[in-house]
């Protein structure tokens, strides 16, 4: 990834699909004019794909289309690779805010993998779950509209990814006010352990 200009913090949105199976209408969601004209609305500098195995050629054709100069890539700079086996942790970081590196604080987009999204959950970042409805038995759906419900996480579906930049504009304001305070007339909130408890089936 190239060096960041000082004088404009970078703000990066990183998007991961997993490691076991493709998503290939998320790649097409984001590497999209819209989608990227979003991004550039709310100030991002950086789009970081991770795009999963065998995806690298929808990857390579999505992105010709909005070569680096083009008015549909809206000054976004834009990277993608296959899977980091280490973990997606340090991909996961640059999303965080830092003084000393010079970077707003960003977005993560995962797929509704329980894995990616703990991981995203502990970083504090406002985090979008995508669920990839291609997939049989399709767990994810429930999965996210549940963390969505409770308060920690944005869901979209692939074809509203890009009004979901906004909405996660939002909850990050939310964030700052974590954990929710329950009324006396509200239903006690389900803490993320409780969440994740009981969708323990549902892995990477």
């Amino acid at each position: 990834m190239a060096s960041q200009d000082q004088t404009h913090p970078m703000k990066l949105c990183f998007v991961t699909v997993g490691a076991t199976a493709s998503f290939h209408l998320l790649l097409q969601g984001i590497l999209d004019d819209k989608f990227l004209a979003a991004l550039h609305d709310a100030k991002y500098t950086h789009l970081l794909v991770q795009y999963g195995k065998d995806s690298q050629t929808l990857f390579e054709e999505l992105l010709s289309k909005y070569p680096p100069e083009s008015p549909g890539r809206h000054g976004i700079e834009i990277d993608g690779f296959d899977f980091n086996h280490t973990g997606l942790d340090h991909e996961m970081r640059l999303a965080q805010a830092s003084l000393a590196d010079n970077r707003s604080g960003g977005l993560i987009i995962s797929h509704a993998g329980s894995g990616s999204i703990l991981g995203a959950l502990r970083l504090g970042v406002p985090l979008v779950v995508v669920p990839n409805t291609t997939l049989k038995d399709n767990h994810q759906l429930e999965l996210a509209r549940e963390l969505q419900n409770q308060g920690y996480v944005v869901a979209s579906k692939h074809q509203e990814i890009s009004a979901a930049v906004g909405r996660a504009e939002t909850l990050r304001s939310r964030m700052l006010a974590w954990p929710p305070v329950n009324g006396a007339s509200q239903k006690p909130h389900r803490t993320l352990e409780q969440v994740m408890s009981d969708e323990m089936g549902f892995l990477d």
